[in-house]
């Protein structure tokens, strides 16, 4: 999923925009949105809504085509845009007919919206709510005449007297049902109140008293959207004294009220835009509905690329194997779970063939050279007695008879021959090794214990290299060939320092390390040897050939140490891999359990 929003990050980003104007120019018609419902500005929000809309349809249309030309084309599976044009139709197809259905139904729903008995319930909810309050507003008014009448004429009897006017006020608010009623003067102070507490009073506005300083008329105050209606009215027999009559509204008169206004408006603005709405509607339909055709034939592309990629895999590495091309490996991509074990089975077939194919030859390869390297050396042993004889006779013979400077020189030849009939020697006793390589005896014997026993040996080559063993284990048993086993180890401990050592005549100053790690697991048993050395970046040609015989790098090699390691690990069914890095090179060895 997040592979395919990065892939379409600008098709969804002009996706979200497209919509958003969309959005935007429904809400306008409608006049709920933050732009000013006018002409122009219709005009102009349904311009860039075509505009954006004609964008999409070109994205959408060259990344579709983009997709089948990576996914599909290239892999050679052209027959299987026919399944794509089936999966797009069947989404195109449904999404076009409830598209007009949608759009059919939207636009009678919204006419029956405009019935005239919807109108009338409409203007009729408000109108309830308005009465409402005409009615309480009314009842103010002349409630308030009646509570004025009646303290001019208990003047006398109240007499400025706190006791007297609370307990009056009180008698009139239960009388006459209101809410509050209190004696103010002209700068809006209580004089008097029903309130036990002068806090929750609201004088009056500045405009409303100056209307009455002067007139007798009850005035009355309403503000309905806070659920309150008050009147204030003069007393004739008070100077500079008005009666304040606070009423409160129900406590839900002011939702009702504003809800009414609000669906009043809406509803005449919506049946004055219909046709705009109507247009807006289709155009955010045709949005969402191009975005899901796209995303319905992404799914075909990828589906289809998914599943026929892996089934032409699968041809195309048979048809290889079929020629004699076992280095074919079938790509893991991500697919059907059935098709990712195929794939994976198909891949260990390869390899096993591969494993197989290499171990005969091998065989073969050890054959035909130890069948040379006997050759070789009954061939080169035979006149190395005779030579060697014939040397030691001429030194007998002559060494006495010549002057001091001949004989030194004398000497000195045949000190020459000797060092290479010993070279000549090693060279055959190593191909007399090579071409009598015995059959492994299989028994079980402690890797761990037969790596340490070299460490130590070789440890003493050069003390100043640090070899680190690293295992998971106290002990660990393999069926193999202690002795051959044990010749594998030291043969590549050895062939580590010495690339070490080799370094050592370029660089002088370095961290001489090898490191050694052997894990054991379900199935396999893992030896890594990473060494600081010269590596094998002197090598130009394939890095295998090393295992080859008579293939050597060493300036006094024979070039059979790696072969016959290579065989030693071959017959107790493992395999060696030389992987060379930027400061050294990793050996790494595996045998199967």
């Amino acid at each position: 999923m997040y592979d395919f929003i990065k892939k379409n990050i600008y098709l969804i980003f002009l996706f979200i925009i497209t919509l958003f104007i969309g959005f935007l120019t429904f809400l306008t018609f409608i006049d709920k949105g933050f732009i000013e419902l006018s002409d122009q500005n219709l005009q102009l929000l349904l311009i860039i809504n075509i505009v954006l809309l004609a964008l999409l349809f070109v994205f959408i249309f060259f990344e579709i085509k983009k997709a089948i030309r990576n996914d599909i084309d290239k892999d050679g599976l052209k027959s299987n845009k026919k399944y794509i044009t089936y999966f797009a139709l069947f989404t195109f197809i449904p999404s076009l007919l409830i598209s007009i259905f949608s759009l059919f139904l939207f636009s009678f729903a919204l006419e029956k919206y405009f019935d005239k008995k919807v109108t009338t319930v409409v203007n009729n909810s408000y109108e309830l709510a308005k009465n409402y309050v005409d009615e309480v507003r009314n009842k103010i008014q002349s409630e308030i005449v009646l509570v004025a009448f009646d303290v001019n004429k208990s003047k006398k009897f109240l007499n400025d007297s706190d006791k007297e006017y609370k307990r009056f006020l009180k008698t009139q608010k239960l009388i006459r049902g209101v809410d509050e009623i209190h004696i103010i003067d002209l700068n809006k102070e209580l004089l008097f109140s029903t309130l036990e507490d002068d806090a929750p009073y609201i004088p009056p506005l500045d405009q409303a008293l100056n209307l009455v300083l002067d007139d007798d008329r009850p005035l009355k105050i309403i503000n309905a959207f806070e659920n309150r209606s008050a009147a204030i009215m003069r007393l004739q027999n008070f100077e500079d004294r008005f009666i304040y009559v606070v009423k409160y509204l129900d406590k839900n008169i002011s939702k009702y009220l504003t809800e009414s206004q609000e669906a009043i408006n809406f509803y005449y603005t919506v049946e004055e835009k219909s046709t705009g709405i109507k247009i807006s509607f289709a155009i955010i339909y045709i949005i969402i509905v191009s975005l899901l055709l796209f995303i319905s034939i992404s799914i075909a592309i990828r589906f289809s690329s998914r599943f026929f990629r892996s089934i032409n895999n699968l041809i195309l590495a048979s048809t290889s194997i079929g020629q004699g091309n076992l280095d074919i490996k079938v790509p893991e991509v991500k697919t059907d779970k059935d098709l990712e074990i195929l794939n994976k089975n198909f891949n260990q077939m390869i390899k096993k063939l591969r494993d197989q194919q290499e171990k005969l030859i091998i065989n073969e390869r050890h054959e035909a050279w130890g069948s040379l390297a006997r050759k070789l050396a009954h061939e080169i042993k035979n006149p190395l007695t005779p030579i060697q004889l014939t040397i030691d006779r001429l030194k007998n013979k002559y060494s006495s008879e010549l002057n001091n400077k001949d004989k030194e020189n004398f000497s000195e030849n045949l000190k020459v021959i000797n060092n290479q009939i010993k070279q000549i020697e090693k060279l055959v006793n190593e191909f007399s090794d090579f071409a009598r390589m015995p059959k492994p005896v299989f028994q079980k014997n402690d890797i761990i214990a037969l790596i340490n026993d070299n460490i130590k040996l070789l440890q003493e080559l050069d003390q100043t290299i640090e070899i680190d063993f690293i295992h998971n284990n106290s002990q660990l048993f393999f069926n193999g060939d202690k002795e051959q086993l044990s010749r594998v180890f030291l043969n590549l401990i050895k062939n580590s320092i010495e690339s070490i050592q080799q370094k050592t005549e370029k660089v002088s100053n370095f961290n001489k390390n090898i490191t050694i790690e052997l894990n054991e697991f379900d199935s396999h048993i893992s030896l890594t040897i990473n060494d600081n050395g010269v590596g094998f970046k002197n090598l130009n040609s394939n890095i295998k050939e090393i295992l080859n015989p008579y293939f050597t790098t060493k300036k006094e090699g024979t070039g059979l140490g790696l072969s016959i390691v290579n065989k030693i690990i071959n017959d107790h069914n493992g395999s060696i891999e030389f992987i060379s890095k930027e400061d050294g090179a990793i050996i790494e060895i595996m045998f199967i359990k």
